[in-house]
């Protein structure tokens, strides 16, 4: 396949993304849920929570089955589950439907879908790698941006039980034809002029490691904590930007939404940024630059009132958020090769699925003790501010020698051409 060939595969690549990041944009359902159906707000909020958890352990599934089957299969396993669970959700009439229909069949297509893109564009670029996963998930952090406005005409135009319906229709179309395109590289592809030698700072990975020996090194939970740390910091600001925008600067509810969508920007800007940072500079630097950020923005945060500069904090946050998901699949495959990366990095999302449940209780914990944001805003400054101790001891696996790998996986590495 030409090199003008795998850009194609990227750009399905972030279009199924876009669609997929569409669950950011849940805030803007959650007032018309309550009004239509009488849910009180952290109700309606376990819904997304759900669907966020159940992402992790789908996106292990997926990278386990892309193993098996490649990359189509999944994808388009995740597209049928996502649109229909999505559109299933426009007639939950009770709390229990709402959570198996968005919750649980919607999050399961998201997970299985969002591995796809990653697992298979790590080994199309082995030479852009930050870069290309980067600009992958910038996709995700994007699909908020382009679903909240239409989600808010489309609710006052039909209501919020069709909106669903119409969604999770464009979702399953627009998902499925990019899944068409989904493939793996041929054995051995490499682009023109790559080298093993290309690899950026800190990469070791000159072999792929299997799931089970990845999950033998301590880096593999290193990796996961740094995971969890980095987001749950950001979805903290996202479970909360609309109520706590105003509540901290006493802006109307439209207002608080712009903020909602700058925020957006910044989520999937962040991804895209990092993560091509990360190409020169290494990913450990990254990761510590953005804990270090995120926690005198927090800090900050916690006594500030004026809209502007709330906003501009929060931007900055939800900048090493998107970060955090960008840089990691890189991370992760610098460490462990791109061989089994789906199942690799799949099981690492689970730490995507934690924080889901725990930032954002966390901060609403924190907010109904203390009587406002304030409180939590300083408790996740020392937060960060510890987390910045996993990379600074981040190192990579010490290679091993080659009768722990077994013959045919060194043979198949070797084959391959370490790429």
């Amino acid at each position: 396949m030409t090199t003008q060939n795998r850009w194609l595969i990227a750009a399905a690549g972030v279009l199924m993304q876009i669609a997929f990041g569409a669950v950011y944009a849940w805030s803007v359902f959650r007032i018309p849920l309550t009004h239509a159906h009488g849910w009180t707000i952290a109700e309606v909020t376990a819904a997304f929570e759900i669907a966020i958890f159940v992402v992790g352990f789908a996106a292990f599934a997926g990278g386990l089955w892309m193993k098996r089957s490649g990359p189509r299969p999944v994808a388009l396993a995740g597209a049928v589950l996502y649109g229909l669970g999505t559109m299933l959700t426009g007639s939950a009439h009770s709390l229990a439907a709402l959570y198996l229909t968005y919750g649980v069949i919607g999050g399961a297509g998201l997970g299985l879908g969002y591995i796809v893109p990653i697992a298979a564009l790590v080994r199309w670029f082995p030479d852009k790698r930050g870069m290309i996963t980067g600009l992958a998930v910038a996709g995700f952090g994007a699909g908020a941006l382009v679903t909240a406005p239409v989600a808010n005409s489309l609710i006052a135009s039909v209501g919020v039980g069709r909106t669903f319906e119409v969604l999770g229709l464009t979702y399953l179309v627009v998902v499925f034809a990019c899944a068409l395109v989904m493939r793996n590289p041929p054995d051995g592809y490499a682009p023109a002029g790559y080298s093993a030698a290309g690899l950026h700072p800190g990469s070791s990975a000159l072999r792929d490691f299997t799931l089970r020996q990845a999950l033998g090194t301590w880096q593999w939970y290193a990796l996961w904590l740094t995971l969890f740390l980095n987001t749950t910091a950001g979805i903290a600001i996202v479970s909360q930007a609309s109520p706590m925008a105003q509540e901290i600067s006493g802006v109307s509810a439209a207002t608080a939404a712009g903020m909602v969508g700058l925020i957006s920007i910044a989520n999937g800007s962040g991804r895209l940024l990092w993560a091509w940072f990360s190409d020169a500079v290494g990913r450990r630097p990254v990761f510590l630059t953005m804990f270090l950020l995120q926690s005198a923005a927090f800090l900050l945060l916690s006594q500030v009132h004026h809209f502007g500069l709330l906003s501009l904090l929060a931007f900055v946050i939800l900048l090493c958020y998107g970060g955090g998901f960008g840089t990691m699949p890189a991370f992760a495959t610098d460490y462990f090769g791109a061989g089994q990366i789906g199942s690799i990095y799949g099981m690492m999302l689970t730490a995507w699925g934690c924080a889901a449940v725990f930032g954002p209780s966390l901060v609403a914990g924190i907010r109904q003790a203390t009587g406002h944001y304030q409180g939590a805003m300083r408790w996740l400054a020392l937060a960060t501010l510890v987390s910045a101790v996993v990379p600074l001891l981040l190192r990579p696996p010490r290679e091993k020698h080659s009768h722990d790998f077994g013959v045919e996986e060194v043979g198949a590495v070797a084959a391959s051409g370490h790429k």
